[in-house]
């Protein structure tokens, strides 16, 4: 069985179980908790599998429903999110600024 997938659903299941395990809930225990740290961590291993922007994710899970139901959101998170999201989680690599246009 080969290693590699050309399936971002299943890359979302094994990045969202990594994330349970090696990250808390939440980043701060006053957080809004709409999305926990291992959702959005699932995201920006997705959005990187896909080779999106921000923006693009974020039409990507409104329109995909069944992203949606693997990563168990129940909304979609805005790009601000996502972008912040990415430079808390992947420190250590270099992320593309966060633009407000």
């Amino acid at each position: 069985m080969s290693r590699t997938t050309k399936s971002a659903l299943a890359v979302a299941e094994q990045a969202l179980q990594a994330g349970r395990k090696a990250l808390p809930p939440y980043s701060h225990r006053f957080s809004p908790k709409k999305f926990s740290q291992p959702q959005l961590f699932a995201i920006a291993a997705v959005r990187k599998f896909l080779r999106l922007d921000y923006r693009g994710m974020q039409v990507r899970l409104a329109e995909w429903a069944e992203l949606r139901q693997v990563l168990g959101l129940e909304q979609v998170p805005n790009y601000s999110t996502l972008c912040y999201a990415d430079r808390r989680l992947l420190k250590k690599t270099p992320s593309p600024p966060c633009s407000t246009r």
